[in-house]
């Protein structure tokens, strides 16, 4: 994952202001650790910070069309490049084998149109300077994270984390996933619209369609030529990744799996407290897929004493990001120090397949995949944000396979009757039937168990005693007064707030976050659908107790 930061409009002389932009820039290399590269002129300065996961020798950014002038810089992977020369029309003067140079020559042929086009991961700035027009874009689901802002002056600043610009801007706010801004227009424009986000669809559920997708997805996405793994945390959606991953990972995918691969052992990592759920099971499929397996233990203290890390990394105070967050940056950490770029990881399938817990108490089919949609909608400010910046905070990247684009027109195109769990009926259970023989029945029939459940009950419950111990009833009495905007609703989340905000003093930054009760990470919609849930806010998947069935 790289790092991008970029200023337009700005008046201030430009030899003060690019100094200003490296500076901001340094404020994210943690994103790109292999080189750094800056492109600036009168009108517009954009930073890179690279790490090298394609074309490691000729793939430096910021890229320059030699014959056009336009100037671009990305963070993200185009896993469909090659397929897409095919698209070109003209001769284009080609520099590197980046996945990323294409996305010149499309905007060059198509304008923005060529999004929709795009099967990747990306956030990405374009200066055109012809027409002196800036032209910024963020991915279908928002994997790829991004900011906005203005200065007191009127200049737009754009940047891969919000701290690279907060303390320039008047106002940040999150880049919204699937839109496009033009610097000419000054407004947002949605560009990615799939049928099912506004229709319930009705097509009855095809298993070998539905494995064949996620296994296209997963090979896709094996596009690297660094040292890669995968996560697995035991349960179904990592192990169902890393089990594909095996099935691929003897052949080069850039040469149409016609040269063996350059890494042909596949690693993958876990991480728990002591004897957790998470490091049994996932022993149990490393053995099992024939993995180089690595362990990672940590102890409470150690996940206690990250907190405030972690909060600065993930730019959020929200609770289950948070807890999910702590494990995923100190496995990152230990991923790299084994000479790791790349990882694979199960992000995504129960928003798809409605997986968590709380999607039992679904009344309706039509609710159910409202409710999916919506989750998918909110994943850059949760699971998307946690798997990308905790492990960009160490150089890594993070790819999420069940949220591929071609992917989810399959998945999230599934009568949503065929992925309801009504009472005890296990929940994805036809992602579960797809992919038998696939692993062993114990993990691919495993209930849901959230990473911060997973990794051992003890870490939340450490987290609440934390919390308990430190803000006081009156404290979380007075909560509005102190926080008057995104009112933290827990003592836990009234401690990630007060730490939050000793890191980022902009009064629009707390508006990235998303506050409100949770029930095992639902949406307000959940507490309409039981009795149970109405006086609760709890984002464990333990608070479903009518469904939760504990480790033993």
């Amino acid at each position: 994952m790289c790092g991008i930061v970029a200023i337009f409009e700005t008046k201030e002389p430009i030899i003060q202001m690019r100094e200003k932009a490296l500076k901001m820039s340094s404020l994210i290399r943690h994103r790109g650790p292999d080189w750094s590269g800056i492109y600036s002129d009168d009108r517009a300065i954009l930073c890179h910070e690279r790490l090298s996961i394609v074309d490691v020798e000729h793939g430096a950014q910021p890229l320059i069309d030699q014959d056009t002038g336009s100037v671009l810089a990305v963070n993200g992977e185009i896993y469909n490049h090659i397929l897409l020369r095919n698209k070109l029309k003209k001769k284009h003067s080609w520099q590197t084998k980046s996945d990323c140079e294409i996305l010149l020559y499309l905007y060059d042929e198509y304008g923005p149109a060529f999004l929709d086009m795009l099967n990747g991961i990306f956030a990405f700035v374009l200066y055109d300077k012809k027409k002196q027009e800036y032209f910024v874009a963020r991915d279908h689901i928002g994997i790829c994270p991004l900011y906005i802002g203005w200065d007191a002056d009127g200049a737009v600043y754009f940047a891969s984390e919000m701290k690279a610009i907060s303390n320039s801007c008047v106002r940040v706010e999150e880049f919204p996933p699937g839109h496009y801004y033009l610097g000419s227009q000054k407004k947002f424009e949605k560009w990615y619209s799939p049928l099912w986000q506004e229709k319930i669809p009705t097509k009855k559920a095809a298993l070998l369609e539905l494995r064949e997708a996620l296994e296209s997805a997963v090979k896709r996405q094996l596009m690297c030529d660094v040292p890669y793994g995968v996560l697995i945390s035991g349960g179904l959606d990592s192990s169902l990744i890393a089990a594909i991953a095996s099935k691929f990972r003897k052949k080069r995918i850039e040469s149409e799996d016609q040269e063996e691969a350059w890494w042909p052992r596949l690693h993958s990592f876990s991480i728990g407290l002591q004897e957790s759920p998470d490091l049994k099971y996932a022993r149990q499929v490393a053995t099992y897929l024939g993995t180089v397996h690595h362990e990672i233990i940590f102890t409470l203290q150690e996940g206690l004493d990250a907190i405030r890390d972690v909060i600065y990394h993930l730019e959020t105070f929200d609770v289950t990001t948070i807890r999910a967050g702590t494990p995923l940056y100190l496995l990152a950490r230990k991923i790299k120090s084994m000479g790791i770029k790349m990882v694979l990881s199960g992000e995504g399938a129960d928003e798809v397949f409605g997986g968590y817990l709380y999607f039992h108490m679904a009344p309706t089919a039509q609710e159910f995949h409202e409710e999916t949609v919506r989750k998918l909608s909110m994943l850059s400010k949760y699971d998307c944000l946690r798997a990308n910046k905790a492990t960009a905070a160490w150089g890594l990247e993070t790819r999420v396979p069940f949220l591929d684009k071609e992917f989810l027109d399959v998945a999230m195109s599934i009568d949503p009757t065929d992925k309801m769990c009504p009472g005890k009926k296990i929940e994805k259970e036809i992602l579960r039937k797809a992919f038998e023989g696939y692993l062993p029945d114990e993990i691919l029939w495993r209930q849901k168990e959230q990473f911060s459940d997973g990794v051992g009950y003890s870490w939340i419950d450490t987290l609440k005693k934390q919390a308990e111990e430190k803000v006081t009833d009156e404290m979380l009495k007075k909560a509005k007064e102190i926080f008057p905007l995104q009112t933290p609703s827990s003592k836990e989340e009234y401690l990630y707030r007060q730490i939050f905000d000793s890191y980022f003093s902009n009064p629009t930054a707390v508006l990235t976050v998303p506050v409100g009760p949770t029930i095992a990470c639902s949406t307000p919609t959940a507490f309409r659908w039981s009795k149970e849930f109405a006086a609760m806010n709890d984002p464990s998947g333990r608070s479903v107790k009518s469904v939760h069935k504990p480790v033993v």
